[in-house]
């Protein structure tokens, strides 16, 4: 499910790269022409229930983690309990298309972003939020490169071992440099009281369009979370439980 939500952003930014329009590259975009497809409301249900089971399953294996050095152990639960709510934003907006509505990530992510700047130490919040967001961007980039995603996966060896190491280091590198750009705007957003300028995963990868070679960048970025969502489908099937 996580896989197919991939390879569609990765596809909506790459056809952005290359003039094609293509809609919002994050979620929303996402849902959105999953539920265009023939059969595309079965897929969003199926991703729905999918990924709430995923969730769910997350956080059972936080609170059973049993490793004997605490610092670790609560490391690991903090990790798995934010990808369960990572898993149930997701799906959370799935529902909302299965159901026939529709949902605008950047414009919430806008209103979220001025009603934390209109609080006291708003700032400072939206900072924090921002470095968090980078930090996360920065942990998927070394995940990548050192290849830390195998130590939860039982590889068959072979060439298709091998391809699956490709896929998840170019898909994880992929992956975090478009989370740390959504980092860099929440703290863009905070520090120039701009609101506007905070943006999701579709403003993040547009924002790398902008940069010099920027069409280029984000044909690699695109055709790098496309290699992600295809390590999610490997990933299943070979994870350790």
């Amino acid at each position: 499910m996580l896989g197919v939500v991939h390879v569609v952003i990765g596809a909506i930014a790459i056809s952005v790269a290359i003039g094609g329009g293509g809609g919002r590259a994050d979620q929303s975009g996402a849902m959105e022409q999953i539920a265009r497809v023939p059969f595309g409301v079965v897929v969003l249900w199926v991703i729905v229930l999918g990924l709430a089971a995923l969730g769910i399953w997350k956080i059972v294996e936080a609170f059973l983690e049993r490793d004997s050095d605490a610092k670790k152990r609560w490391g690991h639960r903090v990790t798995k309990v934010g990808t369960a709510i990572a898993y149930f934003a997701i799906a959370a907006t799935a529902l909302v298309y299965a159901l026939g509505g529709r949902s605008d990530s950047s414009q919430s992510t806008t209103s979220l972003s001025a009603s934390v700047l209109a609080a006291p130490g708003g700032v400072v919040l939206l900072v924090l939020v921002g470095l968090v967001v980078l930090g996360v961007g920065v942990a998927f980039f070394v995940r990548g490169i050192r290849k830390d995603f195998e130590q939860h996966l039982s590889l068959p060896a072979g060439k298709a071992g091998d391809g699956i190491r490709v896929l998840g280091t170019a898909g994880y590198v992929a992956k975090g440099i478009a989370v740390a750009v959504v980092g860099v705007l929440f703290a863009l957003a905070a520090l120039t009281h701009d609101p506007d300028k905070a943006g999701g995963l579709d403003a993040a990868l547009k924002t790398l369009a902008e940069l010099p070679f920027g069409q280029v960048i984000l044909w690699l970025v695109g055709a790098g979370l496309i290699l992600y969502g295809l390590f999610c489908f490997a990933r299943a099937r070979y994870e350790r439980l």
